[in-house]
């Protein structure tokens, strides 16, 4: 079995796949394609994602029973003591707010901030 995501791809790309996989959802084909058909499809789907970002899921006889690839995520697979692993990258953006912004009603200060001023 094999699962390719697609994120803000071309279209062609995806009139591409539709010749070997069936598209269950926009973006989201499932099929069951030999090891080199798959393969040759991740590598043209790699080639012609422009700005857009692919994951492709398939069945192995692994530890875990699937491998997967990513194209252009942030979310990288690890390979960690012989399982496959997400590794995310921790966003260091800044954080929530400890107290209301000027110009916010006293309703939606009691909601968000839980008392009143």
């Amino acid at each position: 079995m094999t699962v390719i995501v697609l994120t803000h791809c071309p279209v062609g790309l995806r009139g591409f796949l539709t010749r070997w996989l069936l598209e269950i959802s926009p973006g989201v084909f499932l099929g069951s394609p030999s090891a080199r058909i798959r393969d040759a499809l991740w590598d043209e789907v790699c080639e012609y994602a422009g700005n857009g970002r692919a994951l492709l899921a398939y069945a192995t006889d692994s530890e875990q029973g699937y491998a997967f690839r990513t194209h252009d995520h942030k979310w990288h697979p690890v390979d960690h003591e012989g399982l496959t692993l997400i590794f995310r990258p921790s966003d260091r953006a800044a954080p929530p707010p400890s107290s209301p912004r000027p110009g916010w009603s006293k309703a939606s200060k009691r909601r968000r901030f839980g008392g009143g001023t």
